[in-house]
């Protein structure tokens, strides 16, 4: 069976982008413009594997977001993945200190994503 994802990201564009490239991979794929929908999908769809989770949106941000998620109990350990153009090192701490399982900067490059799709699920 294939893996399934939920992309979560305020941008079309880059869930666009994501999806296409994860599809063409083989995986399952799930969107999310926002965390509050992102919350819904996951306690919903107990067939999704890991979340990438873009850390910029409005209203809530993905920091606030990942919080949120590993409070729930069922939730508490899925694998999430940071997606953020902040490209600092105490940006990606900032990013497990919230709780993201790991973390990957854009532009995304493809094969240190699929590296740490690999490592996390």
């Amino acid at each position: 069976m294939d893996r399934k994802v939920l992309i979560v990201d305020d941008d079309p564009r880059n869930i666009f982008a994501l999806k296409l490239t994860l599809k063409a991979r083989g995986f399952d794929i799930e969107t999310a413009l926002g965390a509050k929908e992102a919350i819904e999908k996951l306690e919903n769809d107990k067939n999704i594997d890991f979340v990438l989770m873009d850390m910029m949106m409005p209203e809530i941000d993905g920091y606030q977001a990942i919080g949120m998620i590993r409070k729930i109990d069922r939730l508490h350990h899925i694998p999430i993945i940071a997606v953020t153009a902040q490209a600092m090192e105490e940006d990606r701490q900032k990013c497990i200190d919230a709780g993201a399982t790991d973390y990957i900067k854009k532009p995304i490059d493809v094969d240190q994503l699929l590296n740490v799709i690999e490592k996390v699920s």
